[in-house]
């Protein structure tokens, strides 16, 4: 059983390590949006590549009036996501993952 738990915290490390990851990039994407970087720069190509899937999906569910305003609320909807992740499912898999130890 200590193998099993051992596994479900190395689970949520990565799940963790990744949205803090994810976190970065979307950081990243806001502030080359804020400065105009060139289209062609490699790193702004990768960053674009890496948000534009996800920014694309979270427009299609937050409501059209968001819009309106001409702010670009994508980043921070996908942010609270990714918060609410890392707060709920990494900190279950680290109990369970504990609770699997003391077993």
């Amino acid at each position: 059983m200590h193998g099993l738990g051992y596994l479900v915290l190395a689970i949520a490390r990565i799940i963790g390590l990744v949205i803090n990851l994810y976190t970065f990039i979307i950081a990243a994407s806001v502030l080359i949006s804020w400065v105009n970087a060139d289209p062609y720069n490699p790193i702004v190509k990768v960053v674009r590549q890496l948000t534009e899937p996800v920014f694309n999906f979270t427009r299609r569910l937050v409501p059209q009036r968001l819009f309106r305003t001409g702010l670009d609320f994508t980043p921070i909807v996908t942010l609270v996501v990714l918060i609410l992740i890392d707060t709920i499912l990494v900190n279950f898999l680290f109990d369970l993952g504990r609770a699997m130890l003391i077993k």
